[in-house]
């Protein structure tokens, strides 16, 4: 039940249910039981998901000594908790104690899992993003094409996870002003979800979110605009009205009027995207931050 909520950004609801699961594991099988390490893993990744990032990492790296101690120091279970604080002080800006997590994982994945397997592409994945935020952009590059690789020898080239590193490795184009090259990567990324998805699941919408970005840096905005609002329209609908991904939907067709000098249609939009944040996620969080900084 608590997934459910969580995945309808209804995190307010899911904490309690995420709380009493971590209570009874410590009481019925012990603070250091595996069991108890997946509730704290799963109610870090609740507060990480609303940018409360010390709580969720003081939860995983609690989860972490526990695994590190029952599987050992190169279990894939310990792999994960290593990249989850990886991406925990990635979110936070300290990018040198997230390269050292994610490292550590990308080795223990190679070791026990092999170097073609999807976890492995994962752990590339997360560290191509590290080096894009710090613009080490060719390093990013062939870290995320690494990654794409594994995904389309692994999983097909019509996978859904092979279509989440074409985004990744179009965005890394997009940010260096590379639009002729990110553009077919986010279409065929597109094409993979709508395909593999649907045509109204909310990793479709994302696709298009990426693709409406890119025409509207190059000043597209006829192109940008009906994308934008096909992507609004499926976050509304899969994940409901008041979720913080519908929240950037709305930010995003914000940000393009407002660019166009069309304010009186950007700023209801802004306020129903602030009015969702600090509901969701916290007047703190930064998204929250964005949001006033955007009215503003």
């Amino acid at each position: 039940l608590a997934e459910i909520y969580r995945g309808q950004g209804l995190y307010s609801k899911a904490e309690p249910l995420y709380l009493r699961a971590l209570a009874i594991s410590e009481k019925a099988l012990g603070v250091e039981h595996l069991d108890t390490a997946r509730s704290l893993n799963e109610l870090a990744l609740l507060y990480s998901d609303q940018g409360l990032y010390s709580k969720a990492e003081t939860l995983h790296t609690r989860a972490l000594m526990i695994e590190e101690k029952a599987l050992g120091l190169d279990h894939p279970n310990t792999a994960l908790n290593l990249n989850n604080l990886g991406e925990i002080y990635r979110l936070q800006g300290n990018y040198q104690k997230a390269q050292d997590f994610h490292e550590r994982a990308l080795v223990i994945r190679v070791k026990t899992l092999g170097v073609e397997h999807q976890s492995v592409a994962n752990s590339l994945h997360n560290l191509g993003l590290l080096y894009a935020q710090q613009g080490s952009f060719s390093k990013a590059e062939t870290t995320m094409q690494r990654a794409l690789e594994i995904n389309e020898k692994v999983l097909g080239v019509e996978h859904p996870y092979t279509a989440s590193s074409l985004n990744n490795l179009a965005n890394l184009y997009s940010r260096q002003g590379l639009y002729s090259k990110a553009e077919p990567l986010f279409l065929r990324a597109l094409a993979i979800n709508e395909k593999a998805l649907g045509p109204v699941h909310p990793d479709t919408a994302t696709s298009l979110n990426n693709l409406a970005a890119l025409y509207r840096e190059q000043g597209l905005y006829s192109k940008a605009e009906p994308i934008v609002k096909r992507a609004l329209a499926i976050r509304e609908k899969a994940l409901g009205p008041e979720h913080p991904l519908t929240a950037i939907s709305l930010n995003n067709l914000a940000g393009l009027y407002r660019e166009q000098g069309l304010y009186s249609k950007a700023e209801p939009m802004y306020l129903r995207s602030l009015a969702i944040e600090e509901k969701a996620l916290g007047a703190e969080h930064p998204d929250t931050a964005t949001s006033l900084n955007n009215l503003a």
